[in-house]
């Protein structure tokens, strides 16, 4: 499978696009990827879940089924349109992949200016149980339409990092999972009580973690401790350190993102993947 990232807009094809959140970038970076829907079938979704609709965002290769299934998760920004490419570089090769909209009750991040308003007056009020029955019923839809049940992975970042590792501990179906630079103790509140590194023993996927030696939100503590905890109760998971690094290096719509490392963790995703069924 050959991956499809351009730096700037194909000539056929087109990418899908949703603004940024405010607090994540004033302007788009000049890095940004921006990777076209030619080929794939690219759907803004409402999943019956709970007496509600939940939206999504899928993208897959077109015509065809039985597809491997990436469940992506959110950054604290929700699912705006870095997500959404992300879903597309996963459908060209060779996934269903799909973004649920995880705060649709808590309210939208965009048009929020200040990273501490959004985890105040939503992230911290998005209980992490009810996040894995949305992402249960993300994938059940997924099953239904077009994806193999038996080839289910997850991967997500930041915020959504911290939720791979829940969901990993959570789905018994689940083959693997990639985290990229989730919270490994402490949650974004209340709600969020539980921490990975307390959840190492009862993990029931593989989980690959990716983070940055440099990132003052994840202490290198914590992640020695999970690495501790790997260790002792889930050899099969690993953790990779990039010693230069800081936190969200794969946002390539952000000053913190790092080509090298981001491209060293996309392959090492894929590969992660296909290793595990998917």
């Amino acid at each position: 499978m050959t991956e499809k990232w351009i730096e700037r807009p194909a000539t056929t094809g087109r990418p899908r696009t949703r603004g940024f959140t405010a607090a994540a970038a004033s302007s788009p970076a000049a890095t940004r990827i921006l990777t076209p829907d030619l080929g794939l079938e690219c759907d803004e979704l409402r999943i019956a879940h709970e007496g509600r609709e939940m939206p999504a965002y899928a993208a897959r290769p077109a015509g065809r089924g039985q597809l491997p299934t990436i469940l992506v998760v959110q950054e604290i920004f929700g699912v705006h349109e870095h997500i959404r490419d992300v879903c597309r570089r996963l459908a060209h090769q060779g996934y269903l992949a799909i973004a649920p909209e995880l705060f649709f009750r808590q309210g939208d991040p965009a048009g929020h200016t200040e990273i501490p308003r959004i985890v105040a007056e939503i992230v911290a009020r998005v209980p992490a149980a009810g996040v894995m029955a949305d992402l249960d019923a993300t994938a059940a839809w997924a099953a239904a339409n077009g994806g193999d049940p038996a080839r289910l992975g997850i991967t997500g970042y930041c915020w959504g990092g911290r939720m791979c590792w829940l969901y990993a501990a959570h789905n018994p179906a689940l083959k693997a999972a990639v985290a990229w630079y989730g919270r490994l103790r402490d949650g974004f509140g209340p709600l969020d009580a539980q921490s990975p590194i307390s959840l190492a023993a009862s993990l029931q996927a593989p989980v690959l973690g990716l983070y940055g030696g440099q990132d003052a939100s994840i202490p290198a503590a914590d992640v020695q401790a999970m690495r501790e905890a790997l260790a002792a109760f889930a050899r099969d998971s690993e953790i990779v350190v990039y010693p230069a690094a800081g936190h969200a290096f794969f946002a390539d719509y952000r000053p913190s993102y790092r080509a090298t490392d981001a491209a060293d963790g996309w392959q090492r995703m894929q590969r992660w993947f296909v290793a595990h069924g998917l």
